[in-house]
């Protein structure tokens, strides 16, 4: 079976032509089977893989989850039954199935293969994580050998299905070797073939009544708030570890198969439902919570994801490094703290809530024009350093506040502790309340209240980018040489930015302070083991997608809930952070979730060129 290859290839194997290794795509299995073989292995094997998740996996309960009952999965065996058969499902969209086509519009493998390896990563972790725990492979049950096995079965056929994938060749036309048959045989042999952005398109999607659009567009989110829900309520760490393992190569799996493009088109032609339906998803997370284990989390999580957006508009909108933001999250926070009334706090005066969060912002926006003014006219890693000194200068400052040092305002490392619970128009934050058969635990009233802020926060960053002063932004990221020459006043549209991400930082401060009941300088430091720092926000906006809205949001949230659940990654967030930076700057530069000027800067050799068929494909 001839592979078939894009227009930018030349068919001698070596891309272009021009003497230069060029990327091109072909769509051609790994393994060499027949098709029918391949596709039968594929079935086979995920059909057998979601029978051994109903055996034995390990002889003791020691490991969490009890993987020892026969009849039943449980723990992480569910996972493994879920990938299964989420694989079984693509691997049958080939043979055109009725009711199953939707799942595939590309009409490619490639989903399969990526759901195969998200059964397989997960199993097998699984069945490592039982040997290390327990001691050794001896404490495998025959169910664990089958799914070892059975797995890979399946991803070997997978592999043998005609995958689009990107080739890039080692050896040059102009090589000598090119001429010889043995020239040829090196280059298949050394050449490197891996997935990546194919040409395929899906076809147009069939055209559906708006009012079953948008009833998909709900139970869209109605699954992402079910999936949110399991992730963030796992009991241990390993059953954590799985559940990312699927979750990540599943939603490639559906990237793949144009299934979340198909649902970005429905999302972005019904906007206002699609809102509805977002806000709606999340205000009903703290009603499927039974305490406020989990809730704690999602407010914290809310609270950093806004902080990062509002960064978002100084480091992904105007291209400025700020090393120290998060001392404007504690401006906010400790300008709330002193207002609240807390018998803690020096200045002896109690605000109203609302008086609070302006409070807090306005200080946070003056100490934003204060350092920016004096700081903005340098550029790249000079106003970085200029910006880290002003994080650890703030953290200082309010460590010697204490009386003895220097003036009495901050209680020094003591902090300000006693902050009380919000009561915001005679309703309680710090109670529960019932109302009818619902029931909001104090926590849940934080998060309402932290969604309520996330919207406006979103709100403001959509207009700002969207806007005339965000278009300016971005061309000074680009080039503030060449802004200037245009006209742009680049000094003052930058401090109006970093004024802006301060003020959406303070205003977030304001609900931390209530919601930690307590403010301290340790939590404002540049890098350390628990969040909110200012590696860790930067760590989240360049994860996330710098100059989106949701990719700061995503960052933010895995970032706070992978060391919150794996409990040993906080000693190592750095190091946890190192990695992660430089695995997405080799495979994904452009973010989680990029927009789509960033992605083209990113792959503009390897997108928008469309896939010949076979009978057009050069003879080699």
């Amino acid at each position: 079976m001839n592979p078939q290859k894009t227009a930018n290839d030349d068919g001698t194997g070596n891309g272009n032509g021009n003497g230069t290794a060029v990327p091109t795509t072909e769509t051609t299995p790994v393994i060499p089977l027949p098709l029918g073989t391949a596709r039968l292995l594929t079935a086979t094997g995920a059909l057998l893989s979601a029978a051994s998740t109903f055996l034995s996996w390990t002889w003791t309960t020691a490991f969490p989850g009890n993987l020892t009952v026969t009849g039943y999965p449980g723990g992480l065996q569910l996972l493994t039954l879920t990938g299964a058969l989420l694989t079984l499902a693509y691997t049958l969209t080939a043979w055109n199935l009725p009711g199953l086509r939707w799942l595939n519009p590309a009409a490619g493998h490639n989903a399969t293969a990526l759901m195969a390896t998200a059964t397989l990563a997960t199993t097998w972790y699984t069945l490592i994580a039982i040997s290390v725990q327990l001691g050794g492979l001896a404490n495998l049950e025959p169910g664990g050998y089958a799914a070892a096995l059975t797995t890979l079965l399946t991803l070997l056929g997978a592999l043998a299905l005609p995958l689009d994938r990107r080739t890039a060749h080692s050896f040059p036309r102009t090589s000598h070797l090119s001429t010889t048959r043995t020239g040829t045989a090196l280059r298949s042999i050394l050449r490197t073939i891996r997935p990546g952005r194919t040409d395929r398109q899906p076809p147009p999607a069939r055209p559906l009544p708006t009012w079953a659009e948008i009833l998909i567009i709900t139970a869209a989110f109605g699954l992402a708030l079910g999936l949110v829900t399991y992730g963030i309520g796992t009991a241990y760490g390993e059953l954590f570890t799985g559940f990312l393992l699927l979750a990540g190569l599943g939603a490639a799996a559906l990237t793949r198969a144009g299934l979340l493009g198909r649902l970005t088109a429905l999302t972005a032609k019904h906007r206002t439902p699609t809102v509805t339906a977002a806000f709606a998803a999340a205000a009903l997370f703290p009603l499927t919570q039974d305490t406020d284990q989990y809730t704690l989390i999602a407010v914290n999580i809310l609270i950093f994801s806004t902080v990062a957006l509002g960064l978002n508009v100084v480091v992904g909108l105007a291209g400025l490094l700020d090393l120290g933001y998060v001392a404007f999250l504690g401006v906010g926070a400790y300008t709330a703290a002193l207002v609240s009334g807390t018998t803690a706090s020096t200045l002896n005066i109690h605000f109203p809530f609302w008086a609070a969060v302006l409070t807090g912002a306005a200080a946070s926006l003056v100490f934003g024009v204060v350092i920016g003014a004096p700081t903005l006219r340098l550029r790249g890693d000079y106003l970085a350093i200029v910006t880290l000194g002003f994080g650890e200068i703030f953290r200082i400052t309010v460590g010697n506040l204490n009386g003895e040092s220097g003036p009495s305002l901050t209680n020094g490392p003591n902090g300000i502790p006693n902050i009380p619970d919000l009561v915001l128009f005679g309703y309680k934050f710090g109670s529960t309340h019932h109302l009818g058969s619902i029931t909001l635990n104090p926590f849940a009233n934080y998060y309402l209240l932290m969604l309520l802020f996330t919207v406006i926060v979103v709100l403001v960053f959509s207009r700002a980018g969207n806007s005339r002063i965000g278009r300016a932004w971005i061309a000074i990221r680009e080039d503030e040489t060449a802004a200037t020459a245009m006209g742009i006043n680049g000094f003052r549209l930058k401090l109006l930015a970093f004024a802006l991400g301060a003020t959406l930082a303070g205003l977030a401060g304001t609900v931390q302070a209530h919601v930690a009941y307590t403010v301290v300088p340790e939590q404002y430091v540049f890098a350390g083991p628990v969040p909110p720092n200012s590696a860790f926000l930067l760590a989240a906006v360049i994860l996330g997608g710098m100059g989106t809205i949701s990719g700061p949001l995503l960052g933010a949230a895995l970032l706070y809930l992978i060391p919150a659940k794996l409990q040993f990654l906080q000693d190592y967030q750095l190091l946890a952070f190192g990695a992660a930076l430089i695995l997405l700057m080799r495979f994904r530069p452009e973010g989680l979730i990029p927009n789509r000027r960033r992605q083209l800067e990113f792959h503009e050799g390897t997108t928008g060129s469309s896939t010949l068929t076979h009978a057009e494909a050069p003879t080699p």
